[in-house]
């Protein structure tokens, strides 16, 4: 009921965005004046004073900051010093949530800069940080999603495999994942993100798209350059680990089905998966399929200098996608059972030694009456035999 209901004010929030946009909109294209400074036309300059950026945007983002921070940061802290044994699904989760956790820290800085009207007052540097991270969180989540995915139908098909070296290839994968998302966001250092507006008297980061010749937009680094790198993103980075995905769940589902319905633990693996596969599509609907499709569309439009780019929307699905860094967690609680045991024992505040103790004593209570069922099995055949 809760994710209906939440999908719910998501497509509202969509509606909004796209109908309040003005047809006569051209995106947040600004041209160079006399001063430096850049000239917005009414509409992009009513739209950086709205509520929609002023202030459903950075609620929105103290949101996922307050229930991101601790959430992310518990399930580092509970793969790195809770779990002993390493699975590789557990070093791809731990990696997923240092990547949101990487995300979280700097969501101060976006919620400063719409709280204070879309004024941005750190400098051109870390604006260009903000959006590294901000960018390289979505796809590094894509990417560990889809390894989850995959990990998750080979230990399900095949159980007798190695683990010694199924973790030297999780390694291996992370750290090719991570050293490839560093060099992917090399080109969003490579243009100018923040614009000086003249009106309203502020300066944006990330929201304005300076064009030198409207006759030749594409001329421009701040179009070309991302135009590329989002298409290669959207191509490489999404569509093709989408792919895997599907392929990973239905081949999961039919392996589980092979079990038969008599087969208990088949049926509760079955649930876990149906919830997990739930998961990973609102998170895939909410936060990567419509910002992707939009990056795209978006620096399509602009590369051909087209209005009605529909930026209202624009922006509202790079916020929306914000929201993987508090679905994320909840991939790790239905994925493993350990984590779930882990993070009740961290929130109960029982030591790794504490439970080891209870986990002895209770295995050992379990072999004593086993031992008594037995004698008093046995004493009770020997009395019928006399």
């Amino acid at each position: 009921m809760d994710l209906k209901l939440l999908f719910s004010l998501l497509l509202a929030l969509c509606w909004f965005s796209a109908t309040t946009s003005s047809p006569e909109r051209r995106g947040f294209i600004g041209q160079i004046g006399q001063d430096k400074s850049v000239v917005l036309d009414k509409t992009a300059s009513d739209t950086l004073k709205s509520p929609l950026t002023t202030v459903f945007f950075p609620l929105l983002y103290i949101v996922v900051f307050v229930v991101g921070l601790p959430a992310n940061g518990m399930a580092v802290w509970v793969f790195l010093f809770r779990t002993k044994k390493k699975y590789p699904s557990s070093i791809y989760m731990a990696n997923l949530a240092l990547a949101d956790l990487l995300f979280v820290i700097w969501l101060p800085l976006k919620i400063s800069y719409h709280v204070n009207g879309n004024n941005w007052t750190y400098g051109e540097p870390l604006c260009k940080v903000l959006m590294s991270f901000f960018y390289g969180n979505m796809y590094c989540s894509i990417l560990f999603i889809a390894c989850l995915s995959v990990q998750r139908y080979w230990v399900v098909a095949h159980p007798m495999s190695v683990q010694r070296k199924n973790n030297k290839i999780a390694v291996g994968v992370t750290v090719a994942i991570w050293a490839f998302i560093w060099l992917s966001t090399t080109p969003l250092y490579l243009y100018d993100h923040t614009a000086k507006i003249r009106d309203p008297n502020i300066t944006t980061c990330h929201d304005v798209s300076i064009i030198q010749d409207l006759t030749d937009p594409f001329s421009s680094q701040s179009i070309r350059l991302p135009f590329f790198y989002f298409i290669f993103m959207a191509t490489v980075v999404f569509f093709i680990p989408c792919i895997v995905i599907v392929v990973a769940y239905i081949r999961l589902l039919k392996v589980l089905g092979e079990g038969g319905p008599e087969d208990s633990s088949s049926g509760k693996n079955r649930h876990k998966v149906v919830v997990l596969i739930v998961i990973v599509l609102v998170t895939f609907l909410v936060c990567f399929l419509p910002s992707n499709i939009m990056l795209v569309m978006h620096y399509a439009l602009l590369k051909d200098g087209v209005e009605n780019n529909g930026y209202g929307f624009y922006i509202s699905t790079l916020c929306l996608a914000s929201l993987n860094s508090i679905l994320d967690p909840f991939i790790y609680y239905f994925v493993s059972d350990d984590f779930r045991n882990h993070v009740k024992n961290t929130l109960l505040c029982r030591s790794s030694r504490t439970v080891e103790r209870e986990k002895v004593s209770s295995s050992s209570m379990k072999y004593s009456q086993k031992k008594k069922l037995l004698v008093s099995g046995s004493g009770t055949t020997e009395s019928s035999t006399v």
